[in-house]
């Protein structure tokens, strides 16, 4: 008989408030939204730099025959400059972060090149004697890029040190600070649905004070008088986080998934619907812990014994 009260009065009082339980389930799905797509980005750009990071390459040129570097000054980088270098991958200061590499040679390099520019001006003119020498160096960790380029800059017979992560970091600049907005948006939106849950189910029970009355009266407690408007507070939340769930399963499978897998070939690092199922448990029990205390705070006043 208990749980048959405490549930009707729970879909009475709903009722009573349509308006701002619909308001209620709104700012917890908008908010519970940022907060997931915070996340899902997060994921994603952790997803991006294991897949990257992974082929990373510090390449090491060496000097060509003709180059305006002030590096090169004493011209074409020799056989003895080349094994130097090659020496130091292998068994210098660097080899500890050395994961493999491999030396590019002149033929290589101009075999290379005609592939990319064949049809161009610059490939017709251009000769394998033109072609430098390099060095592409695979990482154990690409965390340790910059010791190791530093390494061979400035090294004799080195024209140039050229470091792929260095591309990659405005990339990842951009796409963590579109995450900490999303996070600040997310934690506005959290805010605003606290303030709208207490301010939802404090009417609630204000609108009902005379029925809370009669309840002290007979001797009910503080959890029974409480229970129905907490409820409340916590399904209209728990109905905006099933529709932020469903909505950012949506957006990963049809548009991740389905769009940008399909039609971005230089990476296959995308998250996936299994992401967004992981990270639905803890979206459901933030918005049911959200509601439940906000919903206890904001009763303490007008529930009390």
């Amino acid at each position: 008989m208990r749980l048959r009260f405490v549930l009707s009065e729970t879909a009475k009082g709903m009722y009573r408030n349509l308006a701002m339980t619909v308001s209620v389930i709104l700012v917890a799905f908008v908010s519970l939204l940022f907060v997931g797509a915070s996340s899902l980005l997060q994921s994603q750009i952790s997803t991006m730099k294991g897949d990257w990071y992974d082929k990373v390459e510090v390449s090491v040129y060496m000097c060509p025959k003709s180059s305006a570097s002030s590096n090169c000054a004493n011209g074409e980088a020799t056989a003895a400059q080349i094994s130097e270098v090659e020496n130091l991958i292998t068994s210098g200061a660097p080899s500890g972060y050395v994961k493999s590499y491999q030396m590019e040679t002149k033929a290589q390099a101009y075999q290379n090149f005609m592939k990319a520019y064949a049809k161009s001006a610059v490939g017709r003119n251009a000769t394998e004697d033109m072609m430098p020498v390099s060095f592409r160096i695979k990482l154990k960790d690409a965390e340790n890029y910059k010791l190791v380029a530093e390494q061979f800059e400035g090294h004799s017979g080195v024209e140039r040190v050229v470091d792929q992560r260095s591309t990659l970091e405005p990339l990842f600049l951009v796409m963590n600070r579109a995450s900490w907005i999303t996070g600040g948006l997310a934690t506005i939106m959290a805010v605003a649905a606290v303030l709208l849950i207490s301010t939802t189910i404090r009417l609630s029970a204000m609108s009902r004070s005379r029925q809370t009355g009669i309840m002290r009266l007979v001797g009910a407690s503080n959890l029974f008088i409480q229970l129905p408007f907490i409820l409340e507070g916590v399904i209209a939340a728990l109905t905006g986080a099933i529709l932020a769930v469903a909505t950012l399963w949506l957006g990963v499978r049809y548009v991740v998934e389905g769009w940008l897998a399909s039609s971005i070939s230089f990476t296959s690092a995308f998250i996936s619907t299994r992401d967004v199922l992981l990270l639905s448990p803890w979206l459901i029990m933030a918005a049911i812990a959200l509601a439940a205390v906000s919903s206890a705070l904001s009763l303490s006043k007008y529930t009390r014994i």
